[in-house]
């Protein structure tokens, strides 16, 4: 475990990174360290769900493992994490010794009933937010009356006890100071308000949990690996808003200083990025953004400009991809919006080139080939990578500087330089 005082603080600006395969860690920490000779800090925070390891067929253990070897390769000496991702108490065990991060995911407990008495309890407990409130920054007055109240926090108070009794119990095992807390509800359907946020973040400060970022939904799509999709004038005015209301509840509920906004599946999300750039500057703010994703689509574009057995290996896995289309996706439904008509047939597919098949994958905006459809299909399908596994890590170990290329450029020059000015 990598050493750290005994108060774990994130910094201002994070990006969760990591890889399905465990191969890109000095690749990914590469660019991040080229982006502090910006003079800028971003904390690395490796990051794999519970559903990919049990995919895999890794362990949290194999994460650490490769984020410590990263570090040490790159004599990196700056802080970084090990994000047990959408965590919940049925599978958070398995990551408490191996993690310092934990993403604490109360979205499939929203709108589910609390005990009439707890909700009438909190409701009292909360009544000082009924009437208009100015907060500052904001130009309208949030108005909250009783049952506004009420039907908020009968909507998230069972979610964010979940959350305060999964904070707990990472608490009891680690210890209050050795670990950095998230709390995600932002793999619904419906966005949260500004003011369901303020009531939200309320409900988690009477939970005692200290959480140093929080992963709202916005509006819009926000779908795995591909730009984001919505009115982009609608999303500034949330993502504003809601950084108005962290500081808010902040100061009023003392939760930690450095509380921050967190952007899930924020890979690729280029057109709102000059937003969230902007916002940043503006109110002089800190972001968590996570983009572990996409590098394992950077790893097969990189098989694919390596040619031979590599490139033949890439056709494999989109051939089978397409023919379990809805077994792949059906887990991801929330996230990802592919028109089967604007898939390639797989017959075309085995006639492209390397070049032709970087170029359907690779996230350029406005290239000609450049395929949304095919590229989110290929993002879901890093089953069928598993299930030649052989022959897949050996692509890997045979062509690392191709592969490695790939990764790096697309978190720096892609992601990196967008949101912060990079060169």
């Amino acid at each position: 475990m990598n050493p750290k005082s005994l108060t774990m603080k994130l910094s201002k600006y994070s990006f969760g990174v990591g890889d399905r395969f465990g191969h890109q860690g000095v690749a990914q920490l590469k660019a991040l360290m080229e982006a502090m000779k910006g003079s800028i800090e971003v904390t690395p925070v490796w990051n794999k769900s519970n559903r990919e390891h049990s995919i895999i067929h890794s362990l949290p253990h194999d994460t650490r493992k490769a984020a410590d070897a990263a570090v040490k390769m790159m004599n990196f000496k700056g802080q970084y994490y090990v994000d047990a991702d959408h965590i919940n108490m049925s599978n958070v065990d398995k990551f408490i010794e191996y993690s310092d991060f934990f993403t604490i995911d109360v979205a499939d407990y929203i709108g589910k009933a609390a005990d009439a008495d707890l909700i009438k309890k909190s409701v009292e407990n909360n009544r000082v937010l009924i009437g208009n409130l100015q907060i500052p920054g904001l130009q309208e007055t949030i108005q909250i009356d009783g049952k506004n109240l009420e039907d908020i926090i009968k909507k998230y108070l069972f979610a964010t006890s979940e959350a305060g009794k999964i904070y707990r119990h990472i608490e009891s095992k680690k210890g209050k100071d050795f670990f950095i807390a998230e709390v995600s509800m932002d793999e619904v359907d419906v966005p949260q308000t500004p003011v369901e946020l303020l009531v939200i973040l309320a409900l988690l400060s009477q939970e005692k949990v200290p959480l140093q970022t929080i992963a709202p939904r916005f509006s819009g799509r926000f779908n795995k690996g591909v730009d984001y999709v919505g009115d982009v004038a609608k999303f500034r005015k949330e993502f504003e808003e809601d950084l108005m209301v962290i500081d808010y509840a902040i100061k009023k509920y003392g939760l930690p200083e450095n509380l921050k906004l967190s952007i899930h599946s924020g890979s690729d999300k280029f057109s709102i990025y000059p937003v969230i750039k902007e916002m940043l500057k503006k109110h002089d703010k800190g972001i968590h953004v996570k983009t572990a994703g996409t590098t394992w689509l950077e790893e097969v574009i990189g098989l694919a400009v390596s040619g031979g057995e590599a490139l033949q290996l890439a056709k494999k896995i989109y051939t089978e991809a397409l023919a379990r289309k809805d077994e792949l996706c059906a887990p991801y439904a929330q996230v990802i919006d592919i028109d089967s008509v604007k898939l390639p047939l797989a017959k075309t597919v085995d006639t492209w080139t390397s070049e032709q098949y970087a170029n359907a994958l690779r996230h350029i905006p406005g290239h000609k080939e450049y395929n949304p459809h095919f590229r989110q299909l290929i993002h879901v399908g890093y089953k069928m990578a598993v299930e030649h596994a052989a022959d897949y890590y050996s692509c890997l170990e045979k062509y690392p500087e191709i592969i490695e290329r790939q990764v790096y450029e697309n978190l720096y020059e892609r992601h990196l330089c967008r949101l912060f000015d990079l060169k």
